[in-house]
């Protein structure tokens, strides 16, 4: 059986709420998430990163696109960087990327899955 996790996070990835409006925003996410069948309860985890973390869809992500050329991206290198960054998380977003050596930014990749990157994360 695999869980199925519907992850808040904010639109600038390096923003973190305070204590009192996170718990605020934990508060509706309870009220507004109905319960699992046979009266299980929904689990909320609110965290918050001290570096940059990637929020990712695991298996759910098949492709990744270069936003300057257009080629895709070999799954291999986004796992090999997720894999290089697990421990310390991300000091920056920039990369150059292996299709045409262009400097960018990790959440300009073309996701065909929704990937993001974030200091603070509500977990559903």
């Amino acid at each position: 059986m695999s869980d199925d996790v519907l992850s808040v996070i904010p639109t600038d990835p390096h923003w973190q709420p305070e204590q009192a409006a996170a718990d605020r925003t934990a508060s509706i996410v309870v009220d507004l998430v109905p319960g699992l069948p046979d009266g299980i309860d929904v689990e909320i985890d609110v965290t918050w990163h001290d570096t940059l973390t990637v929020v990712d869809c695991g298996q759910n992500l098949q492709k990744i696109g270069c936003p300057h050329c257009g080629a895709s991206i070999d799954i291999e290198w986004w796992a090999d960087l997720l894999e290089a960054h697990s421990d310390d998380g991300f000091a920056t977003l920039a990369v150059v990327v292996p299709c045409c050596g262009t400097a960018t930014s990790l959440e300009a990749l073309d996701y065909d899955w929704p990937c993001g990157f974030a200091r603070f994360e509500i977990a559903i």
